[in-house]
């Protein structure tokens, strides 16, 4: 079968077992191929009395992504549609000062980059019909979104256009071997809860495909691609992320010339961002050949470098470096053999545990190892990520440009009371049922 027959049958099965069909719809080729193919099965099987499509505006974006949205949503009217401007809690990774921020703020209504669109399908603070608190965070208010969209209509199966090439992270939510909540042995799918069921139906599919889909149903798409393509960026570089999110910063300095007026209103709503659009991709924000003060180690200039941030994010980071010295030295992680050779032969104090770590997905023998010693300055591991493989200074230094105070980028997890919060939404909806 291939990827487009598997696609159809996984979205004919979420129509089969679930009351609704909701499209989480962010505008990207991704989403934006997900959206046509259920509203091509739900037309054809007169279902689309139950689909819906959903977008979660961030208000700074590029004008061509909102005028594909408008499009899209004003082409279907049959089905439900929900444009949220919404105060939520977004991440920024641009600026040393705003670790978040707030899209549709009313406090910062002077300095919005946009006005929310007038369509009757757009829902701000004034008309959404649950209770809504400011400042709750993306990821939080999409669970909430689905799961009062099911109060409201039903069982729901929630579309999401997630890709495994995209991402490691991503291909881990259908490889992981230690996944069990997923609805009837389908690994394209995760139980949120009795009432949702995140439904990944393009998940194999590569970036080729998605514009082979494009090309061959003559489908409708976000016309920033072309101008990207115009500006030289390959397929697997073209990103449509909100323009403050990480994934977003290597595309952000096309704002200027794509969209000149929004990004003059952008510099002025976010600390941080003009220096990220001229310095995004470079070795000024950590990329590529990063390089240090000659009389620095990496590990006295990755102090330095916390020294120079604000009060709160500098005590921030050293709380982080601390729990993930902590967890190599007394927990350890698992490295397979190879790995394990190239970090003894960089000096690095080492205890060999021998036990096979049951974490570890790929199809290698991974031994925990713990780091009884300095952390190296720096480490190069062929054929490696040395950021991830090993803890080192200079990768401390990189993490710290791209205003990674969680140290994400070097592989530490989620604290016990961030996995306690993600813990406290579940139970709050499983109280609901």
């Amino acid at each position: 079968m291939n990827v487009l027959d598997a696609a159809r049958a996984r979205i004919a099965i979420a129509f089969d077992t679930h009351e609704r069909v909701l499209v989480a719809f962010s505008g990207g080729k991704d989403s934006g191929v997900c959206l046509q193919l259920c509203y091509e099965h739900a037309k054809a099987t007169g279902q689309l009395h139950r689909l819906a499509v959903y977008h979660e505006d961030y208000e700074a974006g590029y004008q061509q992504t909102f005028d594909y949205i408008e499009r899209v949503l004003d082409m279907m009217p049959e089905i439900d549609r929900y444009w949220l401007c919404l105060p939520i809690k977004a991440a920024c990774s641009v600026s040393m000062h705003q670790t978040h921020w707030i899209p549709w703020d009313e406090d910062m209504r002077h300095l919005w980059v946009r006005q929310p669109p007038k369509k009757p399908y757009v829902y701000t603070t004034k008309n959404i019909w649950f209770p809504f608190e400011r400042g709750t965070s993306g990821f939080q208010f999409r669970i909430d979104f689905a799961q009062r969209y099911a109060e409201r209509h039903g069982r729901t199966a929630v579309i999401v256009g997630l890709r495994q090439d995209e991402s490691l992270s991503r291909r881990a939510i259908i490889t992981s071997q230690h996944r069990v909540n997923f609805l009837d042995g389908q690994k394209y799918t995760t139980i949120v809860s009795d009432r949702c069921t995140n439904f990944y139906p393009i998940h194999d599919w590569r970036t080729e495909d998605i514009w082979t889909a494009n090309a061959r149903f003559g489908w409708d798409y976000n016309k920033l691609y072309d101008l990207y393509h115009m500006a030289g960026l390959s397929i697997h570089e073209m990103r449509t992320a909100s323009p403050f999110h990480a994934s977003g910063q290597d595309t952000l300095k096309y704002y200027r010339s794509i969209n000149p007026d929004m990004w003059a209103k952008m510099v002025g709503r976010v600390n941080g961002v003009n220096f990220t659009g001229i310095y995004g991709g470079t070795t000024a924000m950590g990329w590529k050949r990063i390089t240090k003060p000659a009389h620095f180690t990496w590990k006295q200039y990755a102090h330095f470098l916390i020294d120079t941030l604000p009060p709160k994010t500098a005590a921030k980071v050293r709380t982080h470096l601390a729990r993930f010295a902590k967890s190599w030295e007394e927990v350890g992680y698992g490295r397979n053999p190879r790995v394990i050779k190239a970090i003894m032969d960089a000096g690095v104090e080492v205890e060999n545990t021998h036990a096979i770590s049951k974490l570890c997905t790929k199809p290698d023998v991974y031994e925990i190892i713990k780091i009884k010693g300095e952390w190296p300055d720096e480490i190069d591991i062929e054929n490696g990520t040395p950021f991830r493989h090993c803890p080192n200074w200079k990768a401390v230094c990189v993490t710290i440009m791209k205003n990674d105070f969680t140290l994400t980028y070097m592989g530490l997890g989620r604290t016990k009371e961030q996995m306690a919060r993600r813990k406290a939404v579940m139970d709050k909806y499983q109280a609901l049922l």
